[in-house]
């Protein structure tokens, strides 16, 4: 019988574009796609059974999702809008989100129950870290889940597992070019602590940059804390204990909050962003823009990280093989915070 899966490939569209076509949600979809993706499944004889699927499988429809709490002085805005997309697309496909909470320190439990009480067919993980224990677990019990992002694990456990993550390092690696072509040999870097895959990834980015530009890399240069604005803040403020001509005429930031803390305390210390410093941040968080100046930034391709993920998880739950996991590629948002180095 055909699948969503050779209605897809009939089509050339994702298997989130058939998704929505067949489950009429089409406001975003062009009338040509609709055609395609309606003729395509004509030719093959592809006709979805929504209700006899769910008896056959004893599905739920719903998939589980851990709502994030960032810290008072913290946010975390990506995944804001991740669970937004991630519902849309999801109520798309005829799946519908169940939002729970879990405390930080054990996090299993509460999937351990959700699993044992059949409330959920599959989990969506986010928020990911090294060795995450959650991952950890829904491995070892054989349960359907995707994640946005990977573990970054050691080598004692198979951590095989369906992903879709944002390529960092190559976003970071982009920036530090750009920043480079604007005429710039003094880069700088706040990154996230060493426990932090993610930012070990983009601090990667930084030094090969840096690298295949001929740059030598200097410790002092690389300053590593906590997501806040204060961290930002606290890196230039030691920058600028540097003799003059050794501080950075430029920073990259692995969030757009420790790069907001950056333009902060330069702006408080008499520099001009865009003029005298250059910044970037990374995500491209929704109020960037509206900085004075406005924030240059790496931007997520959060929209289609969600289809990606529902389109890997309805292969799953439907004992196909699921597409291959993947890094997307992210987009620098070029604004008034970078220029050429005085």
């Amino acid at each position: 019988m055909p699948t969503i899966k050779d209605v897809a490939r009939e089509a050339g569209v994702s298997i989130a574009t058939v998704s929505y076509v067949i489950n009429g949600k089409t406001a975003s979809i062009s009338e040509d796609t609709c055609r395609e993706v309606l003729d395509a499944a004509r030719r093959i004889g592809y006709s979805p059974n929504v209700t006899a699927r769910n008896l056959k499988f004893s599905r739920s429809r719903l998939i589980g999702y851990a709502w994030h709490k960032a810290p008072q002085n913290q946010v975390n805005s990506v995944l804001d809008q991740f669970i937004y997309y991630l519902a849309h697309t999801a109520e798309a496909a005829g799946y519908h989100l169940l939002t729970f909470t879990y405390p930080a320190y054990d996090p299993v439990p509460v999937y351990e129950d959700l699993i044992r009480t059949g409330r959920v067919d599959a989990f969506v993980v986010a928020d990911t870290v090294i060795k995450d224990e959650r991952i950890h677990f829904l491995l070892e019990q054989n349960f359907p889940f995707v994640s946005f992002g990977r573990a970054y694990a050691d080598t004692d456990f198979n951590w095989d597992f369906p992903y879709v993550d944002t390529d960092g390092r190559r976003g970071i690696e982009e920036a530090v070019e750009y920043l480079i072509s604007l005429g710039h040999q003094r880069i700088a870097c706040v990154g996230w602590p060493e426990d932090s895959g993610t930012g070990n990834e983009r601090l990667a980015g930084y030094l090969q940059a840096l690298r295949k530009a001929g740059i030598p890399s200097r410790p002092d240069y690389i300053q590593r804390a906590e997501h806040t604005v204060e961290a930002g803040r606290t890196a230039f403020a030691h920058w600028c204990d540097l003799p003059s001509d050794e501080q950075p005429t430029a920073v990259v930031a692995v969030s757009d909050l420790m790069a907001i803390g950056v333009m902060n305390e330069a702006e408080a210390r008499g520099f001009i962003v865009g003029e005298t410093l250059s910044v970037i941040g990374f995500d491209d968080t929704p109020l960037v823009q509206y900085l004075r100046p406005a924030l240059t930034s790496i931007q997520q391709p959060i929209a289609e990280i969600g289809r990606e993920l529902i389109g890997m998880l309805e292969l799953i739950l439907d004992k196909q093989a699921p597409q291959p996991s993947r890094l997307v590629a992210p987009k620098m948002v070029i604004r008034e915070s970078t220029g050429a180095p005085r």
